[in-house]
């Protein structure tokens, strides 16, 4: 995911910034969205050892408000749209702050196409967001993409292992363009 970007990169969902190290040198600064106070703190050694410049500008994807329309060549995001309140609001953010030309590259979770899986993803989401940061398993992401503006081409869509692994392991990575 990472190793297509280049230019302006925002980072959506930084986390303690485990993305940085898998930027090539195109990457020439680093925005980003990220909620949690300490992830940002958990990334000073991370930040110093990128050597290009790493911004923290909004702790909500949704609010961009202090990044300009058109001011990123690719926006990238790893396991954390999930996990977005209003993940609508942050599509729309990202949309406007790309570039002519501009990429949204991404590795999510998302509700499996297959019914039951679907139906179980959606059973046990009550519980599984509480535990787990508020991840939503039974986003369709790419339906969200598509209907935010964006045409969609995904690289891979896989479960991640067999059984009960099932309900919160279906996984979509790819690229979104916007139209």
């Amino acid at each position: 995911m990472c190793e297509r970007a280049s230019g302006v990169v925002l980072d959506v969902g930084f986390g303690s910034g485990p993305n940085l190290e898998h930027y090539p040198a195109a990457v020439t600064r680093v925005l980003t969205a990220e909620p949690s106070d300490l992830a940002w703190e958990l990334a000073a050694d991370r930040v110093a050892a990128f050597g290009r410049p790493v911004e923290r500008t909004s702790r909500d994807a949704a609010d961009l408000s202090m990044l300009t329309d058109d001011s990123v060549d690719a926006v990238t995001s790893a396991w954390a749209l999930c996990t977005v309140p209003d993940v609508e609001g942050a599509l729309a953010e990202a949309r406007r702050v790309l570039r002519p030309g501009g990429v949204l590259h991404f590795v999510e979770h998302s509700r499996a196409p297959d019914a039951g899986t679907a139906r179980a993803q959606r059973a046990v989401q009550p519980v599984w967001g509480r535990f787990a940061g508020g991840c939503h398993v039974d986003r369709d992401l790419p339906a969200l993409l598509e209907a935010a503006g964006y045409r969609v081409e995904l690289d891979r869509a896989t479960h991640i292992g067999p059984g009960p692994v099932r309900v919160w392991g279906w996984f979509v990575s790819g690229t979104a363009r916007p139209t």
